[in-house]
């Protein structure tokens, strides 16, 4: 407001700021879902944090109702149709692990149980004590140092699965398979990238032979996503004569390109076979609850999956996973 020199006072009226069309806020909302779910169903993510992003899909198609809900209130045709795509595409990628599709299956009662130990921090009697309970016919250790070998032998390991193969190491590199049946190590199974991965032909009394891999790449951190690709590329194939199982801790999940690349080579993941594929096991024992699913065992096509179950251990970061298979 000012004064004229004629006389009387000149009003300016305050300018309102300016408000995004209703038309524009809905399309904000939509878009990043649906850019999600392309990268999701496409496999387009590349590079460190889109690879770890992806993880979060679960969430991601959880919260892709919201931007539906404000498109459909606000008669936004175009983005609502968008919108209920990306929420579709989403839904089929995800729900279908909560939901199981194993079938009944004869065979051999075979139990796998994998952990990784947290530089050898788990917990060595919680786990001697999981191996009572669940008799497992192999347990696949990641992040195995010799202190931890020493100290779960000391807790009764030794005389419960007292055939082994272990690469441990006093970092996160160390890996170990132990066994109730006797172990052949198998050598160039799996290429040398990444942490120790050791590979083991399992004798299974009056039964064919299983061939097992414990798997731990490097995460998908930094320039090591590179390095993790190349790990999951180069894990073998499942079929042949022989049938061969994958378990231990991927640094992957199933929202993964790479990891449902070598799903397609003749394996699938046990947990999503019983609709228990979305129980998340990383982080374990911290302030927040466990919120991914990267700890997995995958198994050839023709193993059966009766049951998946996790389990927490006190001293690390990952929930153990235990598997009860039948083999042929």
């Amino acid at each position: 407001m000012e004064t004229s020199a004629v006389g009387g006072t000149i009003v300016t009226p305050a300018r309102k700021p300016r408000k995004l069309p209703g038309n524009v806020l809905t399309w904000l909302a939509v878009t990043p879902f649906a850019a999600w779910a392309v990268a999701r169903v496409a496999g387009l993510e590349r590079g460190s944090l889109p690879t770890q992003l992806m993880t979060a899909t679960p969430y991601a198609a959880a919260g892709s109702l919201v931007p539906l809900l404000i498109a459909a209130v606000g008669r936004r045709r175009a983005a609502t149709a968008v919108a209920l795509l990306t929420t579709t595409a989403l839904g089929f990628s995800v729900l279908p692990r909560a939901l199981g599709t194993a079938e009944a299956t004869t065979g051999r009662p075979f139990k796998v149980m994998t952990i990784n130990m947290l530089f050898g921090k788990a917990d060595p009697q919680v786990i001697v004590n999981l191996v009572r309970e669940f008799r497992p016919d192999v347990l696949s250790t990641q992040e195995l140092t010799p202190g931890a070998v020493a100290d779960m032998d000391a807790a009764g390991l030794k005389e419960l699965m007292p055939h082994r193969v272990l690469e441990d190491e006093w970092d996160a590199g160390g890996s170990g398979l132990y066994s109730r049946h006797p172990l052949q190590p198998l050598d160039d199974v799996v290429p040398p990238v990444g942490h120790k991965m050791p590979a083991a032909m399992v004798a299974l009394p009056g039964g064919k032979p299983i061939e097992f891999v414990d798997v731990h790449p490097y995460p998908p951190l930094g320039p090591n996503v590179v390095n993790w690709n190349e790990a999951l590329a180069g894990l073998p194939s499942a079929g042949g004569e022989t049938v061969r199982i994958l378990a231990g801790d991927f640094n992957a999940s199933l929202d993964h390109a790479s990891l449902r690349r070598l799903l397609a080579r003749g394996y699938k993941d046990a947990a999503d076979q019983v609709g228990a594929g979305l129980i998340p096991t990383w982080p374990a024992n911290k302030r927040v609850p466990p919120i991914i699913t990267i700890d997995h065992v995958l198994v050839d096509e023709r193993v059966g999956v009766r049951e998946v179950s996790v389990r927490d251990v006190p001293g690390t970061d990952h929930r153990a996973v235990l598997a009860e298979l039948t083999v042929p």
